[in-house]
């Protein structure tokens, strides 16, 4: 093992990974499965089966305590009080300055019990981002990321796959719902969200569980096609349902509202939270540049860094691109002047210096059938 490879943190199913003939990358500092069969084929497998993913890198931060919830309002953008217990919802933790630190899903386990899940990225950040704010609070940060492994399964058959396995009502849990069970004997929580556009579950359990837990899931979804899946084909199912990418779409340089979240801050909830005046400054005034939809119409891909001109003027940059498996056509995510931002836009995107046109679309790219 070299140096390098050491000094990465190893998910528990890494021996897994490679009897799978997995590619494994470093990826925020884990390594990571990239892909198995191969992208093209990992993607259709969630489009059109099931995928299972790996994504112990996640961060899992659990803050409880009388004052849990009002810490969690002043702390992020949204307002996890206002949350059901075992619901969940989409939120952000922003710096002073309104920019944005990372994205995060926020689950209420209990009346004074919170789950929140960070990017591998800025797990390390966000956690002693949390511990910060929550110090004035009666609540604890319990970072649990090194011994909570997370295993996802996603597409149109999660549900026949892992309905036999477990003790949770999976009828009765909503999209952003989760729940204490089990699955396969196995102790955890069962939350029904997920990043490809598709209906299925991410199971949290113990990570000395995770390989026996990953066993058990492939083994009762062989007959229904169950693949795992790298992060590849994560990206490009993500992209195609126009999520954004920490560290692509969403960085400190960015707002909510240049993002298209301006809906996931409550600037109507009670009492201060850390980035409230930037961000109220920003919804009254607007902004410069948002973020689009662009399908090419001509011929090549947009990537990441790429220009993009509307007429004579230099009018943004692409974020994210590929080529859509599931579209058929190429697609990317880019920040544009907010004048060239309306579904409709023709602009071009620079390609090894020449310029291909491409027209801005309403998000998503893909919706899955209901």
């Amino acid at each position: 093992m070299t140096e390098t490879a050491a000094a990465l943190h190893h998910t528990p199913l890494e021996a897994r990974h490679e009897a799978l003939g997995a590619r494994l990358i470093d990826f925020a500092g884990w390594l990571m499965p990239v892909q198995y069969a191969g992208i093209l084929d990992e993607h259709r497998a969630v489009r059109e089966r099931a995928g299972l993913f790996d994504l112990s890198h996640m961060g899992e931060l659990f803050i409880e305590g009388p004052e849990a919830g009002a810490a969690l309002a002043f702390a992020l953008v949204t307002d996890p009080p206002a949350l059901a217990e075992g619901r969940a919802h989409y939120s952000m933790i922003v710096g002073p300055d309104g920019g944005i630190i990372d994205d995060l899903i926020v689950y209420r386990l209990a009346a004074e019990r919170f789950l929140v899940v960070a990017n591998a990225s800025n797990a390390h950040v966000v956690s002693d981002a949390l511990a910060e704010r929550l110090a004035r609070f009666k609540a604890v940060l319990d970072d649990r990321s090194m011994a909570t492994a997370l295993i996802a399964i996603q597409g149109p058959r999660s549900v026949e796959i892992v309905r036999p396995l477990t003790d949770v009502d999976l009828d009765a849990l909503r999209y952003y719902a989760i729940a204490d069970g089990s699955v396969a004997g196995i102790p955890g929580l069962v939350a029904r969200t997920g990043y490809t556009g598709e209906d299925g579950f991410e199971i949290f359990v113990e990570t000395s569980r995770a390989a026996e837990l990953w066993d058990a899931l492939l083994a009762a979804g062989a007959a229904d096609g169950l693949a795992p899946i790298g992060l590849g084909a994560r990206d490009t199912l993500r992209l195609e349902a126009g999520m954004p990418l920490y560290g692509n779409e969403l960085d400190r340089s960015t707002n909510p509202f240049e993002a298209n979240l301006g809906r996931v801050v409550k600037l109507a909830k009670r009492g201060d939270f850390v980035g409230r005046a930037a961000l109220e400054k920003v919804a009254a005034s607007g902004v410069t540049r948002r973020l689009v939809g662009l399908v090419m119409r001509g011929r090549g891909i947009a990537r990441h860094g790429y220009p993009i001109h509307a007429g004579t003027r230099a009018t943004g940059v692409v974020t994210s691109g590929t080529q859509s498996p599931s579209l058929g056509e190429a697609v990317a995510l880019g920040y544009v002047a907010t004048a060239d931002a309306e579904p409709g836009t023709m602009v071009e995107v620079e390609i090894r210096g020449q310029r291909v046109p491409a027209e801005v679309v309403a998000l998503p790219f893909y919706r899955r059938e209901r």
